[in-house]
């Protein structure tokens, strides 16, 4: 067995870290591997250097890997295959950008409800994928889950008598989801009791064959709609859920409230949404600033 995947197997017993994180260790690990021939001896400042320059990575990639690449030489370190951790004596620093994220106006939301809508109608809402497209694009309006949360749901998640959903997050951490818009749940419900039906698979989101919805098809399914009502064709699902966290804060929703809604592990990530409340800051500039009244 390879360190590499020795490690891996290692924090997948003692770390529950989902597949997704130890799918991006074990792609830094093989990468580190091959660019240093001596993993006992490396020189960590040359493959960072590789990183940057060679490959003009973004500091937040090659942040990651160094993260990767600590967790690594600690292991090597507890188990005595090396004397001392490389990284004793390194640190790295690296200037983040601070990106705002991007969202969708309301009109534009507005435009996309209008075209699920518009389909429906022409359809009869008879059918079954048209049915599922609804309630998921109306979900993740509604609730600003993320792609691979609503790919995990399925029919045991959803507690019918509340109105509420159960979601597995990152981390797998879970939390409670309160469907507030009665036009989401009914959508949801219809689903629901369709699947129901033909349970084939316990998913409440499935494709033709009864496979459970990956997250590329979800990014299809958003980016057939984002045709459908002409908005920014540049937009991913992901900004679903941007809009949804920058409008529960724009109307008045507390810090903490809203990442626990989001399932952000810390309350800092969920304040950059504070940042893009523009309505909010008019409001208080035109209220508040002393310069308009001189």
């Amino acid at each position: 067995m390879n360190l590499d995947d020795e490690l891996i197997d290692y924090l997948q017993a003692t770390k529950n870290l989902s597949e997704k994180t130890l799918s991006a260790y074990r792609s830094d690990l093989r990468q580190f591997a091959a660019f240093e021939r001596d993993l006992f001896h490396p020189d960590i400042c040359a493959f960072v250097g590789h990183l940057t320059n060679e490959l003009n990575l973004k500091d937040s990639s090659i942040r990651r890997k160094i993260i990767s690449l600590k967790v690594f030489y600690e292991y090597l370190e507890s188990r005595a295959y090396i004397e001392q951790n490389p990284f004793t004596k390194l640190k790295f620093r690296f200037k983040q950008e601070r990106r705002l994220p991007k969202t969708l106006t309301k009109s534009e939301v507005k435009r996309l409800l209008s075209a699920i809508d518009r389909e429906i109608a022409g359809d009869g809402g008879e059918d079954p994928e048209l049915l599922r497209n609804a309630a998921l694009l109306d979900l993740l309006i509604s609730t600003g889950i993320r792609i691979g949360e609503a790919a995990a749901l399925c029919l045991d998640d959803v507690i019918v008598p509340e109105r509420t959903l159960l979601i597995h997050g990152k981390g797998r951490k879970q939390r409670l989801i309160y469907i507030s818009s009665p036009v989401t749940w009914n959508r949801l419900f219809a689903l629901i009791k369709a699947r129901r039906e033909d349970a084939k698979a316990p998913n409440l989101f499935v494709g033709r064959f009864g496979n459970p919805l990956t997250n590329r098809a979800i990014e299809n399914i958003y980016r057939k709609y984002v045709e459908k009502a002409r908005i920014n064709p540049k937009s991913t699902p992901h900004y679903l859920r941007h809009t949804f966290a920058t409008n529960l804060l724009a109307n008045g929703a507390d810090l903490r409230s809203v990442q626990e809604i989001l399932g952000h592990a810390s309350v800092a990530t969920t304040q950059i949404y504070t940042e893009i409340t523009i309505a909010r800051k008019r409001q208080v500039l035109m209220k508040y600033n002393y310069r308009n009244k001189l």
